[in-house]
């Protein structure tokens, strides 16, 4: 199937990276074209294989997943990643973030949703899991915020109308264009259009800045 998603896994624990093998194969829509133990081939794989996506390790040898990623999105920003990590690695989530990474799942994730975030994150939006949506927000904020006596006012380049503050709303909890669609009873092809506007009133370039703004609006 020539409109598979190519996906490159890069972890340093064989048995984990056999079972998300396994579990992938499952879909034919999905496409495992290189399995690498460590960044540094993770690195090379992706210039050799041009993938949709890198399902990433946050903690690897040689290249860990933070500096793998920063690599990637440098060489070839169209490439997609996708961090996989466990509740001890807030740290290295933020740290992902801030490299290029799309977005990030537990290890323990359900099937499903760990299908539905590759292809979230292969069509070039961002996927915040929900459990831990806040966490990361608050991380960034904190890191991000000015100090008080030097915070300005937000300004957007243009105002929200209602329906777009819903929307911002939605996707601050994680949520994807189809999961917006059925809270506010939309089609998801509009809802996409909503999240373009949004990001171009906002002037912000993904879904996580989009999320800070959010709340720096006091929408969230």
């Amino acid at each position: 199937m020539s409109d598979r998603i190519r996906i490159v896994l890069a972890d340093d624990q064989s048995l984990f990276l056999e079972g998300l093998r396994t579990l992938l194969s499952l879909d034919e829509s999905l496409e495992i074209v290189g399995e690498c133990a460590n960044g540094q081939e993770a690195l090379e794989a992706c210039r050799r294989l041009k993938p949709s996506i890198v399902l990433m390790d946050l903690n690897m040898p040689i290249m860990d997943g933070v500096a793998a990623t920063k690599a990637i999105k440098q060489e070839l920003p169209e490439v997609n990643v996708l961090t996989l990590t466990t509740f001890d690695d807030d740290e290295r989530v933020f740290e992902a973030l801030k490299a290029g990474a799309s977005g990030y799942l537990l290890k323990d994730t359900p099937s499903k949703q760990l299908v539905d975030a590759i292809r979230t994150v292969s069509a070039g939006e961002s996927f915040l899991q929900p459990s831990i949506a806040s966490k990361v927000l608050a991380e960034f904020s904190r890191m991000s915020a000015p100090a008080a006596t030097e915070k300005k006012a937000v300004k957007l380049l243009e105002p929200l109308s209602v329906r777009e503050e819903e929307v911002l709303v939605w996707l601050s909890r994680g949520c994807s264009n189809k999961e917006i669609a059925g809270h506010l009873s939309l089609a998801e092809g509009t809802v996409k259009n909503h999240v373009s506007n949004v990001l171009g009133k906002l002037g912000v370039l993904d879904r996580t800045q989009a999320a800070l703004m959010a709340r720096d609006l006091g929408l969230i």
